[in-house]
């Protein structure tokens, strides 16, 4: 079981990744608007399936790598903290850019329920992006101490990975729900989406510090 404030620190991190826009907010919205909420509700299930198997296979996959070289949960974790300052910094960096920039929607073609949802899994499995952001997000959060088993690390691993997915749910949803008006409003409110992401690019670097440091 992972301690609780790195279960915390997980959570808060994968809220406001979710929560600013980017390419699954606007997977779902195109779906809701192009299609009808409940099209919107399944791409973002979909979404939600293929992260939870993702963070799995990530997940299992790194408990092997660790049991094979246990040094490397050392190096990992830094390099994990230095890519969640990447990310923090990325946000921030892009802040301006990214809350002038216009969402638009584009117009989806009607498809049956089942087959949103299978769409959204596939393309959550095959962002080469979340893989890497799977492999390198999750083992800063590892706590492995020298009578760890492989079991630990492993049972870690899939806690916090599951975490991820979870917390892009309610944003999705409320995405799915909202479908056009919140598009609308999003453009308008540019100082907020601004905002939000200053917000969440200091809190992604708090935690990389955090991790190391300790003092919260």
């Amino acid at each position: 079981m992972p301690p609780i404030d790195n279960i915390f620190a997980v959570l808060v991190a994968g809220f406001f990744l979710s929560a600013t826009p980017g390419p699954s907010m606007l997977y779902v919205l195109s779906h809701s608007v192009g299609q009808n909420r409940t099209a919107g509700y399944a791409s973002a299930f979909g979404l939600a399936l293929g992260g939870m198997a993702l963070a799995i296979a990530t997940a299992l996959g790194l408990a092997q790598l660790f049991e094979q070289v246990p040094n490397i949960v050392v190096a990992l974790r830094y390099v994990g903290s230095v890519y969640l300052v990447w990310l923090g910094l990325e946000m921030i960096w892009r802040a301006r850019a990214a809350s002038r920039a216009k969402l638009e929607v584009t117009t989806l073609a009607s498809k049956p329920i089942s087959a949103i949802v299978w769409q959204g899994v596939i393309v959550e499995l095959l962002n080469p992006k979340t893989v890497l952001f799977f492999a390198l997000f999750l083992p800063p959060f590892v706590e492995a101490a020298q009578n760890s088993t492989t079991n630990d690390v492993r049972n870690q691993l899939l806690i916090l990975g599951a975490l991820v997915p979870l917390t892009a749910i309610p944003s999705d949803i409320l995405v799915a729900y909202m479908g056009g008006s919140l598009t609308n409003r999003l453009n308008q409110q540019q100082k907020l989406r601004e905002g939000m992401a200053w917000a969440g690019g200091s809190i992604l670097i708090l935690i990389a510090a955090n991790l190391h440091l300790g003092f919260i």
